[in-house]
């Protein structure tokens, strides 16, 4: 398996991160909107994710723990990192004393 080297990782995580700021301080600007979403597609291509978000992630951890770490976690899926998720009763099913 080919793995990304951590000089383009970290140069394509500036640019994203980059990117992102000018992205949040001018929304309406199509030019950065567009430059930003470019650089989260090369981010994915380059980590294998299928969300900017992800991928970002991803390189961070890639760029913090190496590439060892980034291996066992493509082979068991993604999920060495996932979050728990609580569980609870849905909205609806809830009961409140309003309207007896």
């Amino acid at each position: 398996m080919l793995l990304p080297a951590e000089a383009e990782v970290a140069r394509q995580l500036r640019r994203y991160r980059a990117w992102e700021r000018l992205m949040l301080a001018a929304p309406a600007d199509r030019t950065v909107r567009s430059t930003f979403e470019d650089s989260g597609y090369t981010l994915c291509v380059l980590m294998g994710k299928r969300c900017a978000r992800e991928a970002a992630d991803a390189a961070e951890r890639f760029l913090r723990h190496g590439p060892a770490a980034f291996l066992q976690e493509r082979e068991q899926g993604g999920r060495a990192h996932t979050v728990r998720r609580i569980h609870r009763t849905p909205f609806t099913a809830r009961r409140t004393t309003a309207g007896r």
